[in-house]
Order: C-alpha cells, then sequence, then structure tokens
C-alpha cells in the first residue's frame, strides 16, 4: 500500500487532502467518531430513563451515578476519538493499513498519555483566555499539533506542548484558518442536525412525554453531528502535523531513508512553554 506524496503543502492542498482523506476512507474515520459516542448516548438515555422512572432518593442517587458515568464516558469518547483518528491518518498518509478496531486500541493503550495531553493543552489554554481572549486563541493555535505530537513520536505531556510550540512557530496564522473552518463546519452540522428538533420541543412543551422524546433525537442529531465533524479536524491537523515536519526538518527524507522512525532527530533542545 502506498502513502501520500510527502512535500510542503500549502493551505489548501493541506484541506484537499483532509477532505479527499476523509472521503475515500468515510467508514474508518466514521466509525472511530461514533462508536465512542454511541457509547456517551446510551448513558445519556439511560439517565433520562432511570430519573422518569423512579422517584424520591432512589432518583437522586441513580441520577448521581449515572451522571458520572456519563461524565466519564464523554471524556473516555472523547480521548479515544482523537487519539485513534490520529493513529488511522498517521498510518493512511504513510502506506500503512488502518482499521477502526486497531485504531481504538492503539488509541486505548496510550489513554493515560492522551488524557494528559488533552488535560495539560486545556489548562494552558484556558490560562491564555484568563489573560485575554486573543491570547487565548494564539495559544490554541500554537498547541494545535502537541496530541500528534505525543502520539506519533512518543513524547509526554509537557513536551508534546513544547514540540507543537516549536513546529507551529510561524505558522499560526495557518493553525487559525484550519481551526476556524472546523468551527464553521461544526456549527453548521449542529445546526443542521439538531435545530428542527428544537423547534419540535418548543412545541411539546405542555406534554412531557413528547417532550423527553424529541430532546432525545436531538441529542441524537448533536451525536450524528459530532461523528460527522469532528474527524475533520483531527485530519486537517495530522496532515498539518507532517507539513510542518517536512517544512522544518525534511521529514520526507528522513522517511525514506527509514520508513519505521517517525521521532524527531534532537528531541532534547526543544524550548519549554510550561
Amino acid at each position: 500500500m502506498t502513502g501520500i506524496e510527502l512535500r510542503p503543502l500549502l493551505l489548501g492542498e493541506i484541506l484537499d487532502r483532509t477532505f479527499s482523506l476523509y472521503r475515500r476512507h468515510f467508514l474508518v474515520f466514521i466509525g472511530i467518531s461514533g462508536i465512542p459516542q454511541l457509547v456517551v448516548l446510551a448513558f445519556s438515555f439511560a439517565q433520562k430513563f432511570a430519573g422518569r422512572s423512579s422517584s424520591g432518593a432512589a432518583s437522586v442517587s441513580i441520577n448521581a451515578v449515572l451522571f458520572l458515568l456519563l461524565l466519564l464516558a464523554d471524556i473516555l469518547a472523547y480521548v479515544l476519538s482523537q487519539g485513534g483518528t490520529i493513529v488511522a491518518v498517521s498510518d493512511l498518509y504513510l502506506g500503512r493499513p488502518a482499521s477502526i478496531g486497531g485504531a481504538l486500541r492503539r488509541a486505548g493503550g496510550e489513554l493515560a498519555l492522551l488524557s494528559g495531553v488533552i488535560m495539560l493543552n486545556g489548562l494552558a489554554v484556558l490560562g491564555g483566555f484568563i489573560l485575554l481572549v486573543i491570547p487565548g486563541i494564539y495559544v490554541m493555535c500554537r498547541l494545535l499539533i502537541c496530541v500528534p505530537a505525543a502520539l506519533i513520536e512518543g513524547r509526554g505531556p509537557r513536551e508534546s506542548l513544547s514540540r507543537s510550540w516549536d513546529l507551529t512557530r510561524d505558522n499560526a496564522g495557518r493553525s487559525f484558518i484550519i481551526l476556524l473552518l472546523s468551527i464553521v463546519i461544526s456549527l453548521a452540522a449542529e445546526t443542521l442536525l439538531t435545530f428542527p428538533f428544537g423547534i419540535f420541543m418548543a412545541a411539546s412543551v405542555r406534554n412531557p412525554g413528547l417532550l423527553l422524546f424529541w430532546t432525545g433525537m436531538a441529542q441524537v442529531g448533536s451525536s450524528i453531528a459530532s461523528a460527522l465533524v469532528n474527524p475533520v479536524l483531527l485530519i486537517a491537523t495530522s496532515i498539518f502535523y507532517y507539513d510542518l515536519r517536512v517544512r522544518k526538518e525534511a521529514f520526507d527524507i528522513q522517511f525514506m531513508m527509514n520508513p519505521e522512525s517517525q521521532r524527531a532527530p534532537n528531541p532534547s533542545g526543544l524550548p519549554s512553554i510550561i
């Protein structure tokens, strides 16, 4: 199986490769993103059903447990879908076979690492937003590729953030466009797949049973939107990561000489941002 040509890309070429890769391997990416969403949806429905079928102290206890399980499932789904998608993109991009189960298993094996990277990234971005909105957006753009750096190069959370900060130097503008496009697509999909149910919910306020049904349908629509849209940003992020390495480290030549090595040649001199 041959990979995709490794060379410096224009922003338009990164986006074109993103949608092309998504279309060609749609079932793989929708499976990686959608299976964790199904688990979250199941817990969400269970919480709603338990809230209606029980009463008193038992209802409060059951709802509290189900809420915690739902929160945990939501976090795990986010981490697994992120890691699994990036693993699949890396395999496909470099000419290796990718599968839903294989990508999710590999992401699951790096669950602690991924959780640490995502948490530290969130704290760094939050710190930027506390200062002001623009610094927060800038930090978000500079840390865009920290998860690919962690998974593909085997770096720890702090080192992954520093690696992303180093690679995206002078490329924050391209990061911003990728983020902005993904946000626009996400909002459009969410609106398209949930807004009609919102109208039905508003019309059913006096009918609790019907209101619950339309609320559930809105959640289904939101889950479908997430499963469809989330891979777009992650595919673009992974391709952007490889593009930066080709530009700054001649990764295309490194990979041609040694296809098994994806780690940067000099991991020690990375600037620290944490």
